[in-house]
């Protein structure tokens, strides 16, 4: 799984990932363009755009157009946007790989921004917000993003405010891609089974008039808070859904590792200690699991589950006191042998298909400051003490860095708040 990286003349990067053995290859666009680069008025724009640019380019101009031409080969495609990227990809067998080239690139130079297919494209994203709020568990993740990081880029829904999206215009679009689709912030990635000798001169030739105006700068986030926050959002549920958080670190911190395995040790898998505390010691939910997320200003451990609203006190008391004792006693060898066995192996297991790794070398180029292979990361996580694992845990769990976010039926607030803190 090795990795040639290469900034082109203009300023764009490429980087390829050659697997000769696969019956596939994929073609990935990233650009440094998310939520955090928006303002306040034009929240969900980034969200938003990466919907337009499926619906017209001056090669294609009708939706249609582009979609026969990806189901013609047999191609897999989709894109994604979060704070800091937008990524568009398509995925076929390798006789296609100029198509997919062609009509991917053009999605990201062309779009045209057609007015009429803006006006009902805005129903399709009000009805994926209204979709996301009546799924309580996805819901409280944007609930919990708000309590950590309140009114500020970081702290905003990707697909922005109802409001937003009804008055956004075509000239909305233009501005915000000026500013942000530019050659220095687009990596494109071609991973898979591809002639390495000549991708690069088709790249070049496809992407010879990408802007190469400046990158505009995102705000820098503000992080202020002295004691714990809880936020509640009250919606009549069968159950009640809880985010349990901590302020970590950013993706080029070196914790970062270290991070990951405390993470698993906590609530990756089903024997991590999470999953056997809540659900097989106490019966109290279906799903429980842990994560964080890391960001280039900022980062987050988060622990998520779905309880009866009955016991919610008791299950945060519970994980409190899971934190607590990893702050306080140090992982035993052999568990800590079995988080990184567990990191390391579905870490592999999920870098088996085409789209996967490009997904996996475009999100370090975008968010790090080096790019790793698979074998390199494997090995920093090998290296992870239990010291350090203590050490990073202490400078967590802390008062000041503890947040909660609650979508359910909740009366007794005062409780939970008593209990809320180490």
């Amino acid at each position: 799984m090795n990795f040639v990286k290469k900034i082109l003349d203009n300023g764009l990067t490429l980087i390829t990932v050659p697997l000769k053995d696969t019956t596939s290859v994929t073609v990935l666009i990233m650009v440094k363009a998310g939520s955090k680069y928006e303002t306040k008025k034009i929240n969900g724009l980034s969200h938003f755009l990466e919907h337009m640019c499926f619906k017209g380019t001056e090669k294609r101009p009708k939706t249609s157009m582009i979609s026969t031409e990806l189901d013609s080969i047999g191609s897999q495609s989709n894109a994604f946007t979060a704070q800091e990227f937008t990524g568009y990809y398509a995925k076929a067998h390798p006789a296609h790989i100029d198509r997919l080239l062609d009509i991917v690139s053009d999605l990201y130079l062309n779009p045209i921004f057609d007015p009429k297919e803006i006006e009902k494209e805005k129903g399709v994203i009000i009805e994926e917000i209204n979709m996301y709020e009546d799924m309580p568990n996805r819901h409280v993740q944007d609930v919990f993003i708000s309590a950590l990081y309140g009114d500020q880029p970081a702290g905003w829904n990707v697909a922005g405010t109802k409001e937003n999206v009804l008055a956004m215009t075509r000239e909305d679009f233009l501005d915000y891609r000026a500013k942000n689709y530019v050659a220095s912030a687009t990596t494109v990635v071609i991973s898979g089974n591809f002639d390495e000798k000549s991708i690069q001169l088709k790249v070049e030739k496809l992407f010879a008039g990408i802007s190469k105006n400046a990158k505009a700068e995102k705000l820098k986030i503000v992080e202020n808070q002295t004691k714990p926050v809880i936020q509640i959002e009250p919606k009549q549920t069968d159950q009640t859904h809880i985010v349990l958080g901590l302020r970590a670190y950013k993706a080029r911190d070196k914790r970062k590792n270290t991070l990951k395995v405390l993470n698993a040790v906590l609530g990756g898998g089903m024997s991590s200690r999470l999953f056997q505390k809540l659900r097989e010691e106490m019966g109290v939910g279906y799903y429980v699991h842990s994560g964080i997320d890391s960001y280039t200003d900022h980062g987050y451990l988060a622990v998520s589950t779905g309880v009866d609203t009955n016991r919610v006190s008791e299950v945060v008391s519970a994980v409190l006191g899971e934190l607590k004792k990893m702050a306080d006693e140090r992982v035993p060898k052999e568990e800590l042998k079995k988080a990184k066995d567990y990191l390391v192996g579905n870490m592999y297991l999920s870098l088996e298909s085409s789209d996967s790794l490009a997904e996996y070398y475009a999100m370090q180029d975008v968010l790090n400051d080096e790019i790793l292979t698979p074998k390199e990361l494997a090995s920093k996580i090998e290296k992870v003490t239990a010291e350090e694992i203590q050490s990073v845990t202490k400078e967590i769990v802390k008062d000041k860095g503890l947040n909660m976010a609650i979508v359910g039926n909740i009366k007794d607030r005062k409780t939970i708040e008593n209990i809320f803190h180490f």
